[in-house]
């Protein structure tokens, strides 16, 4: 069963400086929850301990990330990223002590034998150990799934192909996740970046070949290009018959009224709303968003919820008197039905 891994909280907290402030990770992890998302990598972006050895500081310090994570951390498996390179048995500790579920370690492709020691010590602290095989590319996929094979026997308990230049195409996140699910038995997730704008058709490629985790992005906030998005991900993963249980009308309500507004004291683009995104799932031609616009306003009905419903009825030349009749159902019957609408 394949899963979402939310990575906003560490990734994204490239578009912000080093990670998000302490409210507004809250408020994210808060949604990513309620959504029903449940696998949450937070803290800076540049992982553990880097606020004191690489003067990443601008971000709270790990320290203030674990005492505002504790509300949280009995609600989902929440962790945090850490460059082997950083390791140290304190360090490590330090985040066994916060009661964080897991520690994500990361490096370069072909660099897993300088990265068993770190794998050490997270399992010796008690935590799971994820790994991170950054720039897959530069392997190829039969190397790649040999140092997967390695790593597993040193005791990780999962591995993700990280196309972190955005530059693999979905023929290629194929042949890596093939590869290493044929390597391996503990999950294996692909992380992709959008710089040649196939983050989402490399996701969808990995997941129908196999792979087991998509990591992603609220608003595909990340480094460069950003990642994956996850309301993306979410909604065309549904569409392809995965996550039914996610809340994806939830989550796209936090971004349209909570998160996008946040985002604009950082000056940050979201390059497909919540409502383009909807027009995109349900197959609404965006002429007709007008009419839905004001007869959601006039109703007081969700505009998403509005486009969902009315577009399994008629996606051709929907009529003002259908979303009216839709409107008034919608009210009478709440705005939290819609798995079938698409």
């Amino acid at each position: 069963m394949v899963r979402l891994f939310d990575n906003t909280l560490r990734d994204g907290g490239n578009v912000v400086g080093h990670g998000f402030p302490i409210q507004l990770t809250q408020s994210i992890i808060g949604a990513l929850l309620e959504a029903g998302i449940a696998d949450i990598e937070c803290g800076n972006c540049k992982g553990v301990g880097a606020y004191a050895k690489l003067g990443a500081t601008q971000a709270p310090s790990d320290e203030e990330y674990y005492v505002a994570l504790q509300p949280y951390l009995p609600k989902g498996r929440i962790g945090m990223f850490l460059q082997a390179k950083l390791a140290d048995e304190a360090l490590i500790q330090g985040a066994a002590d916060a009661k964080l579920h897991f520690l994500r370690v990361g490096a370069n492709a072909g660099d897993g034998v300088g990265s068993l020691k770190a794998v050490e010590a997270v399992k010796k602290a008690g935590l799971v150990c994820r790994y991170s095989l950054m720039k897959a590319y530069i392997l190829s996929p039969a190397e790649l799934a040999k140092e997967a094979e390695m790593l597993q026997d040193a005791g990780i308990d999962s591995i993700t192909i990280m196309d972190s230049a955005g530059t693999m195409f979905p023929e290629q996140a194929t042949a890596y996740v093939r590869a290493l699910k044929g390597a391996v038995t503990i999950p294996v997730g692909f992380h992709g970046h959008s710089n040649l704008g196939l983050s989402q058709a490399n996701a969808l490629a990995a997941v129908t070949t196999g792979a087991d985790e998509i990591d992603c992005g609220l608003l595909g906030m990340a480094r460069s290009a950003g990642n994956c998005a996850t309301e993306l991900a979410a909604a065309t993963l549904q569409r392809a018959g995965y996550l039914k249980d996610l809340d994806l009308y939830g989550l796209l309500h936090y971004l349209e009224n909570d998160l996008i507004p946040a985002m604009d004291a950082y000056h940050y683009h979201v390059a497909v709303n919540p409502v383009d995104l909807m027009l995109g799932l349900t197959g609404c031609h965006s002429s007709f968003l007008p009419m839905f616009r004001k007869v959601a306003q006039e109703e007081g009905v969700s505009l998403l919820c509005l486009i969902a419903d009315v577009s399994a009825i008629d996606r051709k030349a929907p009529s003002e008197n259908l979303l009216r009749d839709v409107a008034k159902k919608l009210k009478q019957e709440g705005e939290d039905h819609h798995e079938s609408s698409y």
